[in-house]
């Protein structure tokens, strides 16, 4: 039972995490104070944040399918 909830505190930290950075992308993509041109450290930056995002949401799904969480 110990562990159960272990993995629902990691997976509301996980949707918690992933809505902080999601806000982060889209807050920096519609800046309006953002240069024109976007350097090379930011693209990876945004491409990084983003496959974090999607690693966390496969993630969350395994953890669901595979009956570890509810």
């Amino acid at each position: 039972m110990r562990s159960q909830q272990f993995s629902e505190g990691v997976f509301a930290f996980l949707l918690i995490g992933i809505v902080v950075f999601s806000g982060i992308v889209i807050a920096l993509i519609f800046s309006k104070n953002r240069p024109e041109e976007v350097r090379l450290g930011e693209r990876l930056m945004f491409a990084a944040i983003i496959f974090g995002v999607v690693v966390a949401v496969i993630f969350g799904a395994l953890q669901m399918l595979g009956g570890y969480l509810f």
